[in-house]
């Protein structure tokens, strides 16, 4: 591929970490959508069906879909997507849950101003 053309795709990463409040709530949610998807077949659903209900994290999984994250912005197709979920263990105060960190160097403040100007 010559530069020009892979000049045309971005990797967007975007890493989410979600309160399940309602568990139910979400493995019903996610159980609709599969009643509702018609394109499934009879085994797969069996086993998203077993998937969804076993496990939140995979019913959050069934219902994000990256394609929602895009499709209304003007002037891009998506051209692939991967995603997973997993339960994890999340502390908020723990410096190693602290994402901004990582985005301002040393000589900028933490609104992303340079320091002494």
């Amino acid at each position: 591929m010559s530069t020009p053309e892979t000049s045309r795709f971005v990797r967007l990463r975007v890493e989410l970490v979600l309160e399940v409040e309602d568990g139910d709530a979400v493995t019903k949610a996610a159980l609709r959508r599969l009643v509702d998807d018609t394109t499934l077949p009879a085994g797969e659903r069996v086993h998203a069906e077993s998937a969804v209900t076993e496990d939140t994290a995979e019913a959050v999984a069934y219902l994000v879909d990256p394609l929602d994250l895009v499709s209304e912005v003007p002037g891009i197709e998506l051209a692939q997507a991967s995603w997973s979920s997993e339960r994890i263990a999340y502390d908020p105060d723990s410096p190693e849950w602290d994402l901004d960190d990582d985005d301002v160097p040393e000589d900028f403040d933490d609104a992303g101003s340079k320091k002494g100007g």
